[in-house]
Parts: structure tokens; C-alpha cells; sequence
């Protein structure tokens, strides 16, 4: 699979490329269907990343609209798709709970600037040098932290108190709550996922979340369901996108968010160029990586001038799109142009989403996100088995930038064992 490599040194976005090679008609014809089938998947999976975050859901179409202009316009892949990721949502909920809303703005913003930085010292392909088996491991571990986040409202759960971070004393709390679990939240959140599910295996080129989302919506109002929605939550969405706006900044106030700021820009960085080299991997093409990293990094810091959350490549819409025929990035900048329109005509209409069937369309993609096969091909031998484990765990117990800093560590050392330790004889 081609890994961007050869093109890393070249900082020249790929639509100029694909400006100066001819733009027709008919490639345009294809970008628009490609741009408004991704449009209708990324609608639904950017509010229930936000709201699984802990913040208002348009905070996550801002940064699907803003940031997915700026990936597309200026980034090193033909196909990337950008926007808020669900592998986000343990650095998001935790930085929101512990600094305030504001403060996540700022930190998303400072780890914009390092991966400009990081792309402008031409380091891209540090990260793609990243051991499959820390990459697997993580991704697992995100992926179970996103199902446990989302068992409070997929059952309806009332909790004594605030919902604790850490994994283990978050599933001690969902497990006292159980006496309060809504039947109907949890029946029209399984139905949903059920769904969801039968849809992406029977049909496929259906867009089965927003279908089933628009349905458990109607069925919740139709039939009275007393279940928790976007409008009783978090009110009306907004018409429309918000006047940029820059927080007051001072050095004081910008040091405690450093480390939060790290660990969006390490894991921005291995998202989007994993999802470039997939793309690259779909079409025979070769992504800019270091330019992706700054277009990426220019994604965030304009993401949060207008409030939105953490901006990265997206593998799921990045195929999708590369699946519905997208030929140049102009596919992904109309993608955000729907969803802009789709906010200005629908907006009012999502104030009746219920907050089970957003939680549902995470326990899908919390599923998807994990390489199974790959985990267990990883397991047969001891030393990626404990690369992987140890990634894996450490992501659950810790943090995401202990468990991958861990598992390079491990995986370097196992790396210079069998380079330089003892020879076999002949």
C-alpha cells in the first residue's frame, strides 16, 4: 500500500494538482454525488460525536463544515474527508470536563498549530512509522471507551452524580444506575443499532444511520416515547454557522493546556495520515503527507475561531467517499457545503433526534473502529501480542498518549533485541 512517501517533501495542495490537470463537467458531476452521499453520513455522526463529547451537537457540524472546507482545499490527498472523529471523543470529553468549553477551543487551536508545525518540519513520516500493532491497540481501546460513553443514554440511565472519566469507575456508576434504565430509550436505541446494522450489511449504498436516526425520531414523536432528545437537552440547533471568535489568550492560561493540546495533535496526526494511506491504498494514489499535516493543522485552528471541536481525517467518510465515484477534493468541500445548507433547512428538525439513537450510532462505529482480524492475526505472535496489549490497556486504564507512547517504546525495544541480540548458530 502506498504510504505517501515519495510525494512527503512536496508542500502543493492536491486541488491545485487537480485543477491544473483539467476539471470537467463530468468530474464535477461525479465530486457532487460523492459530496452529498457523504453529506447525509456525516450529518448524523457529527452530532453524536459532539454530543457524545460532551458539548452542544453543532459543535460538531461546525467543525465537519469549517474543517472539512480546509482539509479538502488545502490537504495532500485527493479524497480525504474531514471533520470530527469519533477516535476524538475520550481526549474531547475529558479536556471539556476538566477546562471548560473555552478551554477545549484553545487546546484544539494550539494543536492545530503544532501539526502545521509537525508538517512543516517535514515529520509526517515519523508518524507513519507507527508499529500496526500500538495502531491497532489504540484504536481498540478508543473504541471501548466509546461503547462504555455511551451506555448512559443508550439506556435512558440517571446517574447520583456526574459521570466519571476513567473507565472503570464510569462502568461502577452505569452499573448502580441500572435500576433507573428507560424502556423505551433502551428499545429504540437497540432497534436503531439492529438497524443500522442490517442496513450496511443488506444494502449497503444506503445511508442507514440517517435513515434510522430520521426513523427513530418519528417513531419517538409519533408515539410520545418519553425519551431525552437534542431539543430538551441541548436546545434548538443553530441556523447557520457562528462569527469566528479568538478567546482571550496569555501564556499562564495557555500552559496547563499543553499536554491536552499534545495528545490531540498525536492522535490528529496518525488519524489523518492512517486515513490518507487508506485512501491511498482504495485508488493507487500518493497523499502529501507533510501537506496534509498542515492542512490538517490549519482545519483545527479555524475550527475552534468558529467553536467547533477537533478536526481530522475520517477513514469511514473518507471511503465513502472514494465508494460514491469522488474524483478531486472538490468532492470534500461540497460535502460541507450540504451540510451548511442542511443546517440552514433542517435545523429545526433536529431538536426532535433522540439522544438513544445518536448513542446507538456511536455503538456502531465504536464496533467498526476495531480491526478484528487484524487484533487476532497481532495475538499469534508474543511479542505483537504484547505491543498490542499493552497499548490496549494502557488506553483503558490511562490515557491514549500513555498507551502509545508505551506501546513505541515496547515495540523499539523488542526491535533492537532481535537486531542486536544473540545470534542463532548455523
Amino acid at each position: 500500500m502506498p504510504d505517501g512517501s515519495a510525494t512527503a517533501h512536496l508542500y502543493r495542495p492536491k486541488l491545485a494538482t487537480v485543477l491544473s490537470e483539467g476539471y470537467g463537467l463530468h468530474r464535477f458531476r461525479k465530486d457532487v454525488f460523492a459530496a452529498l452521499t457523504v453529506a447525509i453520513v456525516a450529518l448524523p455522526l457529527s452530532m453524536a460525536i459532539a454530543v457524545a463529547s460532551g458539548v452542544a451537537p453543532a459543535r460538531g457540524i461546525y467543525a465537519a463544515i469549517v474543517g472539512g472546507i480546509i482539509v479538502s482545499a488545502l490537504g495532500g490527498s485527493r479524497y480525504q474527508i474531514g471533520g470530527p472523529a469519533g477516535a476524538f471523543i475520550l481526549l474531547v470529553t475529558a479536556t471539556a470536563a476538566r477546562f471548560g468549553v473555552e478551554d477545549l477551543l484553545l487546546t484544539v487551536m494550539l494543536s492545530g498549530l503544532m501539526l502545521v508545525l509537525l508538517g512543516m518540519l517535514r515529520l509526517g513520516s515519523l508518524i507513519r512509522h507507527i508499529p500496526q500493532a500500538v495502531t491497532v491497540g489504540f484504536t481498540g481501546g478508543i473504541a471501548a471507551v466509546i461503547l462504555a460513553s455511551q451506555l448512559k443514554d443508550l439506556g435512558g440511565l440517571t446517574l447520583a452524580g456526574p459521570e466519571p472519566g476513567p473507565l472503570l469507575p464510569k462502568l461502577v456508576a452505569l452499573a448502580h444506575a441500572l435500576p433507573s434504565v428507560s424502556a423505551s430509550a433502551i428499545l429504540l436505541g437497540l432497534a436503531t443499532a439492529a438497524s443500522i446494522f442490517a442496513l450496511n450489511r443488506l444494502r449497503a449504498s444506503w445511508p442507514g444511520m440517517l435513515l434510522t436516526v430520521v426513523a427513530a425520531s418519528a417513531a419517538a414523536y409519533l408515539m410520545h416515547l418519553p425519551v431525552e432528545t437534542i431539543g430538551t437537552r441541548f436546545g434548538a440547533l443553530p441556523r447557520g454557522l457562528p462569527m469566528p471568535y479568538l478567546p482571550h489568550l496569555t501564556l499562564q492560561h495557555l500552559l496547563p493546556l499543553l499536554p491536552a493540546a499534545f495528545s490531540f495533535t498525536l492522535l490528529g496526526g496518525i488519524e489523518s495520515l492512517l486515513s490518507a494511506k487508506v485512501a491511498d491504498g482504495m485508488t493507487g494514489r500518493r497523499h502529501r503527507s507533510n501537506m496534509e499535516l498542515v492542512a490538517q493543522g490549519i482545519a483545527n485552528v479555524v475550527s475552534a475561531l468558529f467553536g467547533g471541536i477537533s478536526v481530522t481525517g475520517t477513514i469511514a467518510r473518507t471511503a465513502t467517499n472514494i465508494r460514491a465515484g469522488a474524483s478531486s477534493p472538490l468532492a470534500g468541500i461540497m460535502h460541507s457545503v450540504f451540510l451548511l445548507l442542511f443546517m440552514l433547512v433542517a435545523a429545526p428538525l433536529a431538536g426532535f433526534v433522540p439522544l438513544s439513537a445518536l448513542a446507538a450510532v456511536l455503538v456502531v462505529v465504536s464496533w467498526n473502529m476495531v480491526e478484528k482480524d487484524e487484533f487476532r492475526l497481532l495475538l499469534r505472535d508474543w511479542r505483537s501480542a504484547a505491543v498490542l496489549l499493552t497499548t490496549f490497556g494502557l488506553t483503558l486504564a490511562r490515557d491514549l498518549t500513555t498507551g502509545i507512547i508505551a506501546g513505541c517504546l515496547l515495540a523499539a525495544i523488542f526491535a533492537l533485541l532481535k537486531r542486536f541480540g544473540p545470534q542463532k548458530r548455523n
